[in-house]
């Protein structure tokens, strides 16, 4: 049996700066953008991975949430304490440099972490951590 990864989801609170930031500083292509009964479907990917897509949706998009649920969750977005994605890249430090140029906000700069990566951090423009690792060579 043979499992494999094809979407995940991300909260943001704007599409169209979400959309900035993912396509134009991340590099990743946008692959749907529908919107439908005021709800908005937005898909994005990285080239190299054409089977992954992750969905930039709303905090809490399921139609029969309260408003209770809802502002609960825009909170928890505001305040950067809902997951986001682990991107690994070949080269961190360029990727950092690209990132923080187009003006990315800054969590961590690159380090060599002792569990085997050399990585960095960024908030995206909801407050989603992400971080971009590369393994590092053993010696």
């Amino acid at each position: 049996m043979d499992i494999t990864l094809t979407t995940c989801f991300i909260a943001v609170d704007d599409h169209d700066k979400a959309l900035v930031f993912y396509r134009d500083a991340l590099g990743l292509e946008v692959r749907n953008d529908v919107s439908f009964e005021g709800m908005r479907w937005v898909t994005v990917g990285a080239p190299s991975q054409p089977d992954v897509e992750i969905v930039l949706e709303a905090p809490l998009a399921h139609p029969s949430a309260s408003l209770a649920d809802r502002e609960a969750m825009a909170e928890l977005l505001a305040k950067g304490l809902l997951r986001g994605v682990i991107f690994k890249t070949d080269d961190v430090d360029a990727t950092f440099e690209r990132i923080r140029a187009a003006g990315g906000e800054v969590l961590q700069e690159p380090i060599d972490q002792p569990y085997g990566v050399r990585d960095c951090a960024f908030r995206d423009p909801s407050g989603n951590m992400l971080r971009f690792n590369q393994p590092r060579k053993r010696k």
